[in-house]
This record gives C-alpha cells, sequence and structure tokens, in this order.
C-alpha cells in the first residue's frame, strides 16, 4: 500500500472517530451512549455549597465503582425527573438538586452518577439511603460554549429496581 492511500485512510479513520465523539460528548443525538434510559427527577434547591464542598447532605451520594457485591433491590422516588433551568446566559454555572426518597425495604446504595457530557458535574452521598429516608443528588451545569436549546442528563446507577435511571434538565443558554 503506498504511503498516500495509507495517509488517506488514516485521516478518514481519525475524522470518523472524532464526528462520533462530538456527538456522544453534544447529546445531540437522542440514541447517544448515555441517552437510551428513562428517568425521574426533583426539587428547587440551591446545590452551590454543596459541590464546591464535594459533599451533600444526608442521602446523596458520590461517584463510585460498578457494584461488585449484589445488593437487594429497593425502589426509589423522584420529586421529578425533569428541571427547566429557563433561560440563563452563556458562561453561566447553574445547579440543581434532585431530591429522592427510598420507598423500599431495603438500603439504596448508589453507585454512582454518570454526566453525559463535561459540562455538567454531579455530586451524591456515598452512604446508604436507608429506606423511607430521602436523599439528593446534585448537579452544576457549565453553559459556556453550549448556546440554544439544551437538553441533557445524568445517570444514576444504583441498586433501585431500575437499575439505570436517568434525571433529566434543559436550558435556553443566550449568547
Amino acid at each position: 500500500m503506498n504511503g498516500t492511500l495509507k495517509t488517506v485512510l488514516l485521516t478518514l479513520l481519525t475524522l470518523s472517530a472524532l464526528t462520533i465523539a462530538i456527538i456522544e460528548l453534544s447529546g445531540v443525538s437522542q440514541n447517544a451512549l448515555f441517552n437510551k434510559n428513562k428517568a425521574v427527577a426533583a426539587p428547587n434547591h440551591s446545590a452551590a455549597n454543596h459541590i464546591e464542598a464535594g459533599t451533600l447532605p444526608s442521602g446523596a451520594a458520590a461517584s463510585g465503582e460498578a457494584n461488585a457485591v449484589k445488593h437487594p433491590k429497593t425502589s426509589i422516588k423522584f420529586d421529578k425527573d425533569t428541571y427547566d433551568f429557563g433561560t440563563i446566559k452563556d458562561g453561566d454555572v447553574v445547579e440543581h438538586v434532585y431530591t429522592f426518597k427510598n420507598t423500599g425495604s431495603h438500603p439504596l446504595i448508589i453507585d454512582e452518577v454518570v454526566a453525559t457530557c463535561g459540562c455538567t458535574v454531579p455530586a451524591y452521598t456515598k452512604t446508604p439511603v436507608a429506606p423511607g429516608a430521602k436523599g439528593e443528588i446534585a448537579i452544576s451545569f457549565n453553559s459556556k460554549g453550549r448556546t440554544g436549546n439544551v437538553d441533557k442528563n445524568i445517570i444514576l446507577k444504583s441498586n433501585a429496581q431500575e437499575e439505570s435511571i436517568p434525571l433529566y434538565f434543559k436550558a435556553v443558554v443566550k449568547p
């Protein structure tokens, strides 16, 4: 194979991989890697102190590895599954706290909360949420460079009946 053909093929491969990465990370595709599940969400609280400190009030949890030990299934109920930040300016960092209740009979163990793009940072408690107790998942969304209609989600992975639960948020970002 001559050098020119190798260069062309390598360039095509690189451009294809870059295009796929951009589509996945931008959230444009409704069938993107992290947009395949259904969700539930929560109320309007300020998450600023929790996210900056890296902590949350009792009941929310932080990132971790996949659940190596099988925990008994439980159930979870969110106040809302979608939050609308409304109209914000490009560069604003906005925050929201999703509140949930463990409605099952076993402790709720959050394995991780995955952001579908780098513009969103989730924070949550690392401790199990007892049956009947409430918990929180805080998000911080950085709108810099995201002008237009924004529809994003985060994915909660836990020992709930539905192992992956997406939580949605949206905003209109003005320049």
